[in-house]
């Protein structure tokens, strides 16, 4: 891979956790993110993929800048952005951009969406206002939106067309950077489709890369080129996605993969199952974090913290016994079928059609 556009290298976040509201005393320490480290190359798509409250989304704002971390460091375009403040960081901050889950709360209901996409260009004082105007028209009709719904205010979209606004904006500024906080997930599958198709679309015609936060790895293997497996704060296994979804090497990657919906429902159901549930963040187990409910854990799990090591070319895993686990027969390749996969692209094509007439 070429020089990353972003590299986060042993990244933590912790929290200090009260016990009661006005007068709580110390309880401990969550440790939301802890240890993290990879790198997103420029016009790539990095997945970071777990379960709910694994660190997903404190990583995502870790690297906005949103919140301070703990140790580590986070370089941008060459930018330690972790050390920059004021005006630096502002001029930096225009470079990275966020789209939210949600694509009902993420908008103000009391502006338009002209003054929605304006707004970015007015706090980064870019253009006049007649050229700001021109560019909310531009924006709009690169998410296939029309310019005369800049008038209209967000309770009038869908919440398809409403993640289209959200993109939009994210887009105001020319980031080279968007993180994209499962952007997906509040949208049915038809539309999940059809915002899939946009951002790869967007991607490819303006060179952006992409940190693509998701716990679905049905969408993932539509949209990641690389993919990174978090667990309980820590990147567990990275690499390529054909390397991921072909021949996982962590026990909990095989849980993740064994989790998707089969298109045949006659077909082996064997699986991998993780028993139990997910340790507190504040008492995580010593040793392999998810030796707790690990189908392969042995005593050196228990006691020891597993290293990062390259399995294959760039794919990392922090197993001991990735070696020894026994051949998956391409886990995961197979559970959006090319042939669903045409009809979901086909639906998005009709439902966004649809969309537009009704939206006119």
């Amino acid at each position: 891979m070429a020089e990353p556009i972003l590299t986060v290298e042993n990244l933590s976040r912790h929290f200090r956790a009260q016990k009661g509201v006005l007068f709580g005393r110390a309880a401990g320490v969550v440790r939301a993110v802890d240890g993290v480290s990879f790198s997103v190359g420029r016009g790539e798509t990095l997945a970071l993929v777990g379960e709910s409250g694994c660190g997903k989304s404190t990583t995502a704002r870790l690297v906005l800048r949103l919140i301070e971390p703990t140790t580590g460091t986070i370089r941008f375009e060459g930018a330690y952005i972790h050390e920059l403040s004021g005006a630096p960081l502002r001029a930096l901050r225009r470079r990275m951009q966020i789209v939210f889950q949600d694509p009902f709360g993420s908008l103000n209901p009391r502006m338009t969406v002209g003054q929605i996409l304006e707004e970015p260009l007015i706090l980064h004082r870019l253009g006049r206002p007649s050229a700001r105007r021109a560019r909310v028209e531009e924006l709009l009709n690169l998410v296939g939106l029309a310019g005369y719904h800049a008038a209209r205010y967000p309770h009038e979209f869908s919440g398809g067309q409403r993640q289209r606004i959200g993109i939009a904006r994210a887009l105001a500024v020319e980031p080279a950077l968007i993180v994209c906080d499962e952007p997906v997930s509040a949208l049915d599958v038809s539309i999940q489709a059809q915002v899939v198709n946009l951002l790869r679309d967007l991607q490819r015609r303006l060179g952006l890369s992409y940190l693509f936060i998701a716990h679905d790895l049905a969408v993932v293997k539509h949209v990641a080129d690389r993919v990174a497996v978090m667990y309980l704060g820590q990147i567990v296994e990275i690499g390529p996605k054909q390397a991921l979804f072909g021949d996982p090497r962590h026990p909990y990657t095989r849980t993740l993969l064994a989790a998707i919906p089969r298109p045949d429902p006659h077909r082996d159901r064997s699986r991998a199952v993780a028993d139990g549930d997910v340790p507190s963040p504040m008492d995580p187990p010593p040793g392999c974090r998810f030796h707790t409910r690990c189908p392969y854990m042995i005593d050196r799990c228990r006691e020891e913290t597993p290293a990062p090591t390259e399995w294959a070319a760039d794919h990392w895993v922090a197993c001991h016994r990735a070696a020894e686990l026994p051949a998956t027969e391409g886990i995961g390749t197979d559970r959006v079928a090319p042939a669903a996969a045409r009809r979901m692209a086909l639906m998005a094509e009709r439902r966004d059609a649809a969309g537009d007439r009704s939206a006119g």
